[in-house]
């Protein structure tokens, strides 16, 4: 599998001061899916809101770059420290050009090496097996007229539109009906 140092921000939930680090990703064959820490992140094909990748798993959308010579991998309004895996941190200092790192900036910590092959395939197995049960033409009812698994499934369908739809409308109005069936589920959640 492919490796290469990068800088990784969480960006769900927090604007320029998520959570980050710069770590070794790797690649899946096919170059779609990268794996770091655990997690496996597909890009969103510009449709982030704030982000260019997101966490197969949990959906957050995160910032995933190569990491910068000058270290100015945050957005310029960000702030907080960066994990830097220890593994790596050599060769991270090599490409900075640095002796050390300022502790007020980094902190070096250990992630989790094991690549989610297995857990991501079968998760998305789950995902597919599932979608055949779900009848297509369902899609046209309301939100409210929908049960919740009927709910998440249109999600993920209009999700994927979202990301993968051939042009920019066909997107954002995928974008829009999905963000309609995350309310109406949201709104289920609270009863």
């Amino acid at each position: 599998m492919k490796s290469e140092i990068k800088y990784i921000e969480l960006k769900t939930g927090f604007s320029d001061n998520g959570q980050a680090w710069i770590g070794l990703v790797s690649f899946s064959k096919s170059g779609r899916t990268l794996y770091f820490d655990g997690k496996a992140f597909q890009s969103l094909n510009g449709n982030g809101i704030n982000g260019n990748y997101f966490e197969i798993e949990s959906g957050n959308e995160y910032w995933i770059s190569g990491v910068k010579k000058n270290q100015s991998d945050r957005h310029v309004y960000g702030g907080g420290k960066i994990y830097v895996e220890k593994r790596i941190l050599n060769d991270y200092l090599n490409i900075i050009n640095q002796q050390s790192l300022k502790e007020r900036d980094y902190e070096i910590i250990e992630v989790e090496i094991e690549i989610p092959t297995e857990r991501i395939n079968e998760l998305e197995n789950q995902k597919h097996s599932s979608e055949s049960k779900i009848d297509e033409s369902k899609r046209f009812l309301k939100p409210t007229e929908l049960n919740i698994k009927e709910l998440d499934y249109f999600i993920e369908f209009y999700r994927e539109s979202s990301i993968n739809g051939k042009h920019l409308k066909s997107r954002k109005y995928s974008r829009n009906l999905m963000n309609e069936l995350i309310l109406e589920k949201d709104l289920r959640n609270k009863l």
